[in-house]
């Protein structure tokens, strides 16, 4: 199972958002390497011609260390740049804590990065988020869902797509340890869902999960008895 996710990355520390405040329209795509390779500081970045953004002008931005024009690529000038990292960038964005692939360029504003990515799963989405947050980087979350499995991963249970996106959810969340992490309400704001239907997904799914590992209803009735 996969998560696509949408959120925005708050941070003062963040590379290029000094860059997207100057900027007519507030903002500008980029792509770049950080959560594949280690302190990982070559970005290329989008800008519309009629920002009037040389390549000086890049180079001397105070997070801006080398600058190489590369042509205009679908109407937009492009640029390789070699940007320093806030030691705090470095940290939260190592490889090593996490994966993600990059399904859209990085749009930069001057309230963060914008990001869309796809993730193992939902423990994984929520491991780079704490991540974040422990370095002082918020993590704003926009929309997260769950695609389609590539195996029987939950009919094997006999669990439906949604139990089984419930399930793995609330786990994420930290819902089952004691003491809770999170309510229903959160796990249903987060789904898009009541909180009746989130309790209800919960219910089913847990007793579902309990009747393929045990048995059939009349196997445990039998025990029971």
């Amino acid at each position: 199972m996969t998560v696509t996710t949408e959120f925005l990355l708050e941070s003062p520390s963040l590379p290029l958002v000094g860059l997207a405040a100057s900027l007519p329209a507030s903002e500008f795509e980029c792509v770049h390497g950080l959560c594949r390779e280690h302190d990982s500081r070559v970005f290329v970045v989008y800008l519309d011609p009629s920002d009037d953004v040389s390549a000086d002008d890049l180079a001397a931005l105070d997070d801006v260390a080398e600058t190489t024009a590369l042509g205009r690529s679908s109407g937009k000038d492009v640029y390789q740049i070699t940007v320093e990292l806030a030691d705090v960038v470095s940290e939260a964005f190592a490889p090593e804590r996490f994966t993600a692939a990059q399904m859209e360029p990085t749009v930069v504003t001057p309230e963060g990065w914008y990001e869309k990515k796809l993730f193992q799963d939902y423990n994984a989405f929520h491991g780079m988020r704490t991540r974040c947050e422990e370095y002082g980087i918020g993590v704003e979350l926009i929309s997260i869902s769950q695609n389609p499995p590539d195996g029987d991963e939950s009919s094997r249970y006999g669990l439906t797509d949604r139990q089984h996106e419930a399930l793995t959810l609330a786990i994420s969340r930290g819902y089952y340890e004691s003491p809770r992490q999170v309510s229903t309400e959160e796990l249903a704001a987060e789904m898009g869902i009541s909180q009746p239907s989130m309790s209800s997904l919960l219910r089913r799914g847990e007793r579902q999960l309990l009747t393929s590992t045990l048995g059939t209803r009349n196997e445990i009735d039998a025990l029971s008895q």
